[in-house]
């Protein structure tokens, strides 16, 4: 077996410059390989001038005598690739050529650079030397020899050379070496000088308690703040349990839980100012009960009256005095002085400011996750390059657990179908009979689905009429949960008919089949919701005129969110859990239900719009939403998790969280605000409780709260000059509308501007020999950068 050539380079070793000259630094190391590159590129072309050949060295030559004969020739097999000196660099700096190696062939081929770094500072130029002392390829050694001395000794000779560099080069060779930190740590600490090892050592006895308790403060804060960011993210609520749904049933169904995750979010932010201003002051402050309180049954809890009416549960509880901090009567029964009271707390006004400022809150939070869900969804540019992204830059390489690693190939896998799904869907060509036939069961679908909302919304306005007509009493309460049982049992039955016709359609696109039941479903529950709202504010306050009025809304409210709970749970058992049980022991079906996007998100939305309809009636109904939403989140995972099956069609709701916060923002929040601008403006409150029973309207309170602002003094004239010409005055209002609509459409204009630049850089990229029009030049040099 031949044995593989060797080429040697001889290089002379050069007496040092005895005035000493600068070590090259480590940094410059590339520049120390052109040097060198150049040089044996020099010596070639003098070869050359000359006539000499290299020539092969046979194995049995041996070593190079001590004559230093020139005849020596080059080894290398015939035909074999002749590579550059940066070439063989290159490759013998590549992680292959390390791995496996032992740590002493490592430490010896960083002993030899930095000897060789040490003893090129002084070389001259070539040019400059005789060619007799000139260095020569037949005896320079391209392979890095490990066997040459033992580890110990490579490892003094290396700490040696070590001490003679600088900190900075030190510490650039330690970093480059591939060894471990352990390894590297010892080096550095041996070749570090003695002089700055006793310095050390003499610094570090003479540091004093304080500096020592300072550094072990600075160490434990630090300490403390990166537990405190890993706990923050720990905390996240169902962090791992949504990377769960999404890695397995994808994007589509995980809108849903997200979709949930941010209505708990609202909810919270509702529920907080209620609290501190409206509950909490009130808690603090209890009215003298007027009547005996009844004892709680447990009935209370699906009917919300009984005991719950003498709570802060309803607005019938809350007082329409300034409240005061009570003094201890003296001894002698004098009344207490004046300046021993706290500043007085006007209920009604606070009732009614924090309740605007709470929903004004919510509106702007509203707006900005909508226009944030728009501009993550509907990015300006195409979406090219999207299935090379999540092949080759998906996987997180810090992933060590075995869990963790399955989860994220199931992500991985899922947002793959999905991706592909997208590409594929494409709309089927038809024919103009096959277009006519598809219209035609389109419109009869549509008409049937209309015809039972008609229905529906008949059937509530009936027996809504025919429960005035029979007044209940207090000890029929049970009675009153009639009407939100019918109203559930619509909201359950219908969409199973919807999902019945919606088989007749075939949409082509599973995204255009979601969004077409969402519409359906939202038309009927929001038709129904408006009936309920004219039966409350327009039959029921004029029958119940000697009774508390608002204390009847916020109970039938809270009756219907009971309601709507427990037939949710009812869909989720027998929807979901009886069906897969009864496909697979009777229909010997292996495949499960699918998850139900549009009925479970319209049930979301149907939720929240009775929790912002009854807030001004209740105030702790936003408290009961929370409960029902924590409740329905581990529900609803653990039935997904046992019962359902992922999308038999997998596609990507790229667009579905947008969709959900705009109809969570038009039809729902609106329609709320509304609903209660006209019981706050319009509708006359119970004169027998509340904060509001002395007034014509609730909005009356801001008005008087004014007049007595007038006679307080000069010092707050002004609140009352903003409330006259910012809230009564309806011309601020209709010119932040008008400057609002003007922000939007140029919002609007200027995305389709951009829109229109990308498409042009799109063409002249297709036609890269055109030239770019001159009328656009400009817009696109600015767009580039």
């Amino acid at each position: 077996m031949s044995q593989s050539p060797t080429f040697v380079l001889n290089v002379l070793e050069t007496p040092e410059d005895p005035e000493g000259s600068q070590e090259p630094s480590p940094y410059d190391e590339s520049e120390v390989h052109d040097s060198f590159h150049q040089l044996i590129q020099e010596q070639s072309r003098w070869v050359a001038e000359e006539g000499l050949e290299l020539q092969q060295r046979q194995p049995e030559t041996g070593a190079l005598g001590a004559s230093g004969s020139d005849h020596e020739t080059l080894p290398g097999p015939e035909g074999a690739p002749v590579y550059s000196m940066a070439t063989l660099r290159i490759l013998a700096s590549m992680p292959s050529r390390t791995i496996g190696r032992s740590r002493g062939a490592i430490i010896s081929q960083y002993y030899s650079r930095t000897v060789k770094l040490r003893r090129r500072a002084g070389r001259p130029q070539l040019r400059d030397v005789g060619r007799s002392a000139r260095p020569s390829l037949r005896l320079y050694d391209l392979e890095l020899d490990s066997a040459v001395l033992e580890e110990e000794e490579k490892r003094g000779l290396l700490v040696k050379e070590l001490q003679g560099l600088t900190a900075a080069q030190r510490d650039h060779m330690l970093r480059g070496m591939p060894l471990s930190l352990a390894e590297k740590r010892c080096l550095r600490e041996e070749s570090r000088p003695l002089r700055g090892k006793q310095r050390a050592e003499r610094h570090h006895g003479l540091l004093s308690c304080c500096d020592q308790l300072r550094d072990s403060c600075v160490l434990a804060s630090h300490n403390l703040g990166l537990a405190l960011l890993s706990g923050l993210q720990a905390l996240m609520p169902w962090r791992y349990a949504l990377k769960r749904i999404g890695g397995r049933f994808g994007s589509s169904v995980l809108s849903y839980f997200l979709f949930l995750k941010t209505l708990l979010a609202f909810n919270a932010l509702l529920l907080l100012p209620l609290l501190a201003f409206i509950v909490g002051v009130q808690a603090a402050f209890p009215p003298a009960p007027g009547g005996p309180v009844p004892a709680f049954t447990g009935l209370e809890l699906l009917t919300g009256g009984g005991h719950f009416t003498h709570s802060v549960m309803y607005y019938g509880y809350y007082s329409n005095a300034t409240l005061n901090q009570p003094c201890a009567s003296p001894l002698n029964g004098s009344p207490c002085p004046p300046e021993a009271g706290s500043l007085p707390y006007n209920m009604p006004l606070a009732y009614l400011f924090t309740l605007g400022a709470a929903f004004f809150i919510t509106c702007i939070t509203l707006v900005y996750s909508m226009s944030r869900s728009f501009g993550e969804s509907y990015r300006v540019g195409s979406a090219s390059g999207v299935h090379a992204i999540t092949v080759f830059c998906s996987w997180d390489y810090k992933v060590t657990q075995r869990w963790a690693t399955r989860l994220q190939h199931d992500n991985i896998r899922t947002q793959l179908k999905e991706l592909l799904a997208e590409g594929q869907s494409r709309q089927r060509p038809q024919s103009a009979c096959g277009r006519l036939r598809r219209a035609a069961v389109l419109g009869f679908v549509w008409l049937l689905c209309l015809g039972t909302t008609l229905g529906c919304t008949l059937a509530v306005y009936t027996f809504s009429e025919l429960m005035i007509e029979s007044p209940v009493s207090t000890e029929r309460e049970a009675v009153l949960l009639l009407l939100p049982l019918v109203v559930c049992l619509l909201n359950l039955g219908a969409p199973y008919l919807f999902r019945i016709l919606a088989a007749l359609e075939r949409h082509d696109s599973p995204v255009l089949e979601v969004y077409v039941a969402i519409c359906r479903n939202l038309i009927l529950k929001m038709v129904t919701l408006g009936i309920l709202c004219y039966h409350w504010l327009g039959r029921r306050v004029g029958t119940l005129k000697d009774q508390c009025w608002e204390n009847f809304v916020g109970q039938e409210l809270y009756r219907l969110m009971v309601m709507d709970f427990i037939f949710t749970l009812l869909d989720t058992l027998l929807g979901e859990l009886v069906w897969r049980l009864f496909s697979e022991k009777r229909l010997k079906r292996k495949g499960k239900p699918e998850f139900d996007i549009a009925g479970n998100v319209l049930e979301l939305i149907y939720g929240q719009t009775l929790t912002w309809l009854g807030v001004l009636f209740s105030p702790l109904l936003p408290a009961m939403q929370i409960i029902k939403l924590l409740l329905l989140f581990y529900i609803k995972k653990a039935s997904l998790m046992a019962n359902c099956q992922a999308p038999r069609r997998p596609w990507k709701a790229s667009h579905m969280s947008t969709v959900f916060v705009s109809l969570l923002c038009f039809p729902s929040f609106l329609g709320a605000a509304v609903f209660l601008c006209y019981a706050i403006w319009q509708v006359k409150p119970s004169s027998i409780c509340g904060p509001f029973r002395t007034l014509d309207t609730m909005y009356e309170a801001g008005k008087v709260w004014v007049r007595r602002l007038e006679k307080a003094g000069p010092r707050v004239s002004w609140l009352p000059w903003v409330h006259r010409y910012l809230v009564e005055d309806t011309f601020p209002i209709y010119l932040v509308s008008g400057l609002l609509l003007a922000v939007i459409y140029l919002n609007i204009q200027v995305v389709k501007g951009q829109r229109k630049v990308i498409c042009l850089l799109k063409e002249q990229i297709s036609n890269p020999g055109s030239p770019a029009p001159r009328t656009h030049s400009n817009t696109i040099a600015v767009f580039s950068l």
